[in-house]
């Protein structure tokens, strides 16, 4: 593993975690209590324990979220404007608008200019400080880093109803090969996302050829779209804390 306190001399490594308050499945979700605690506290807290940041920062149009952000030590030097704030805007352009906002307010002290950063998601409590510190390492030869995870049934035998409501196989080539005969797909993991602010802000290709998988188990991903995905989680969490 790199030194990470030498590695941070002569750079300015941020996290920053997008938290907006229109969740519309899962209303609040961001700062819904979690073991008695607000799920945003969870990322603050790893980004935290990594060691690997200059400064934590919450991007978000909400100020409940943003108050509850600072209780548990993130900044919060501006506020996400409404057209990034929506269900439509993607992950790139919120990762963007933050960066160029830094860097826009670090003006007068170029030491405070961004160099590196992770955008780290709000709705990933089972993260821990080595699965950043893995994604900060493989930036050594990549341009991007971000968690991955393996699916649990090979994709090559999916199946799909037709037009017509019929059964058939997606990939009718492959529905009657062995599982061990089948090349092991992965996908993202939507959890971290690692990459230095000239890649963000000039490509923003999160999986381009050059970028890295930081492959995680998949008992520790958990989507959190559905009631049904807030219990399972709080089933995860009850195992890992007991």
């Amino acid at each position: 593993m790199k030194d990470i306190a030498l590695l941070q001399e002569n750079h300015h490594r941020v996290a920053v975690i997008p938290a907006r308050g229109g969740s519309q499945r899962i209303p609040r979700k961001n700062i819904r209590l979690l073991n008695g605690k607000p799920l945003l506290a969870y990322s603050i807290e790893v980004a935290k324990a990594s060691g690997l940041f200059d400064r934590i920062v919450v991007s978000t149009d909400d100020e409940e979220i943003a108050e509850v952000a600072r209780e548990y030590g993130a900044d919060i030097p501006f506020m996400r404007p409404r057209n990034l704030a929506d269900h439509m805007t993607g992950t790139t352009p919120v990762m963007q608008h933050a960066l160029r906002m830094l860097i826009k307010q670090s003006s007068l002290d170029d030491s405070k200019r961004p160099t590196q950063a992770c955008l780290i998601y709000a709705t990933c409590p089972l993260l821990t400080p080595e699965d950043l510190q893995q994604g900060f390492n493989g930036l050594e030869n990549a341009t991007f880093c971000f968690s991955a995870c393996t699916f649990d049934f090979p994709i090559q035998r999916a199946l799909h109803l037709d037009q017509n409501g019929q059964l058939a196989p997606m990939f009718p080539e492959h529905i009657a090969k062995r599982s061990q005969d089948l090349t092991e797909a992965i996908h993202d993991a939507g959890q971290f996302y690692w990459a230095s602010v000239q890649d963000w802000l000039e490509d923003g290709v999160i999986f381009g050829a050059k970028s890295k998988p930081i492959m995680l188990p998949r008992h520790r991903i958990q989507d959190l779209d559905t009631e049904e995905d807030w219990q399972r989680l709080t089933q995860l969490m009850a195992l890992y804390h007991h």
